[in-house]
């Protein structure tokens, strides 16, 4: 006999009669009538092939309980909701609910996952932040995708109510990534000479204002005459953004083999993790404090453009800030400190003339 039709499968059963199933995968398993290349076999064939008089089959629905958070997890994964996360935001919201899958609230007999949707309570979200107290920005993070994924089961009608809703997230105590101040900057630059992947590295950072995720993927295919053109790839953004003239000198300088600026030592392109874990080791051997990051540099290039006078809509042009409060920080520092040596300068004038600061002369 000839081979198969695609996507058959048959068998003889117990009672010695020939049985044949239409099987693909997303697609749940078909009888088909008859023999391969029979009329009605390949009837039924051509309609399966179709895929109209089938219904679509979840991937791993099939190991899940109806109503649990695993049944949930799969829908969501499959929603346009998680599908119009970046890439990279997919992938950190991913960690965070299979982590919250697997974890086992106190005095529960079975896994999170396992568990009704149906019967979070609010108390339950809340011994979970806590347990994060120590990390506000990890509890923060995990609030933020435990609500997108409570929304999303009310828009399923999984729940009827938001228990993430109630429960505050922790403020965070700290500024974030520390900017890198002027020293930092020359001390990075005596150790890595120009010429040196470390050194393009920093200018790639220090004269874009992007996230490491975004300069590992810069190559000389984004140079658009004075520009560099650079698709952000957590907000999708599109940036022109002029080319410094140290910039330009660090590129010229710097050999190249492949178009992407960036590569590792085997050829390869840098993930966003690992361009970060190499570029602490060259802050190591430059004597950077531990504390400054690939971040750090993007925050340090939004400080060098307030000094310089821009606004914040200007720092935005070129950062991609979606938040005018973000860009607007960096402003209001800069005017901070300017507002402070006047009002000092001041000081020192009115003690020159023997003035009292208050009142009339």
């Amino acid at each position: 006999m000839r081979r198969p039709p695609k996507y058959t499968r048959g068998f003889i059963d117990r009672h010695g009669r020939p049985r044949w199933y239409f099987r693909r995968e997303g697609q749940r398993n078909m009888p088909l009538p008859g023999l391969p290349y029979s009329p009605e076999f390949m009837a039924a064939y051509e309609d399966a092939m179709c895929g109209d008089s089938l219904p679509k089959r979840e991937i791993g629905a099939g190991r899940t309980r109806a109503g649990t958070f695993d049944a949930l997890i799969v829908r969501f994964y499959a929603s346009t909701i998680f599908a119009g996360w970046s890439a990279e935001t997919q992938r950190t919201r991913r960690n965070i609910i299979e982590r919250f899958r697997v974890d086992t609230l106190p005095g529960a007999k079975l896994n999170n996952g396992r568990c009704r949707v149906a019967h979070l309570l609010p108390k339950h979200v809340e011994t979970m932040i806590s347990a994060k107290i120590k990390t506000p920005a990890a509890a923060r993070n995990f609030r933020k995708t435990l609500r997108a994924l409570m929304q999303f089961a009310i828009a399923e009608g999984m729940r009827k109510d938001d228990p993430t809703e109630r429960v505050a997230a922790p403020k965070a105590k700290t500024d974030g990534y520390k900017t890198w101040g002027e020293e930092h900057i020359e001390a990075f630059e005596r150790g890595h000479a120009i010429g040196t992947r470390a050194r393009l590295a920093l200018a790639l950072l220090l004269f874009s204002a992007q996230r490491r995720g975004d300069v590992v993927r810069m190559g000389r295919q984004h140079l658009r005459g004075d520009l560099l053109s650079v698709r952000q790839n957590k907000t999708g953004a599109l940036l022109q953004i002029p080319i410094h003239p140290e910039l330009k000198r660090v590129i010229d300088a710097t050999p190249a083999d492949h178009l992407t600026f960036l590569m590792t030592e085997f050829g390869k392109p840098f993930s966003a993790a690992g361009f970060g874990n190499l570029f602490r080791d060259w802050c190591n051997e430059a004597g950077i404090p531990k504390g400054y990051s690939a971040h750090g540099l993007r925050k340090a290039a939004c400080r060098r453009l307030a000094e310089a006078g821009c606004s914040a809509s200007q720092i935005m042009a070129i950062s991609g800030h979606r938040s005018l409060g973000e860009a607007e920080k960096y402003v209001r520092a800069v005017n901070q400190v300017a507002l402070a040596r006047t009002a000092m300068k001041a000081t020192y004038d009115a003690a020159e003339t023997g003035t009292q600061i208050g009142k009339p002369e």
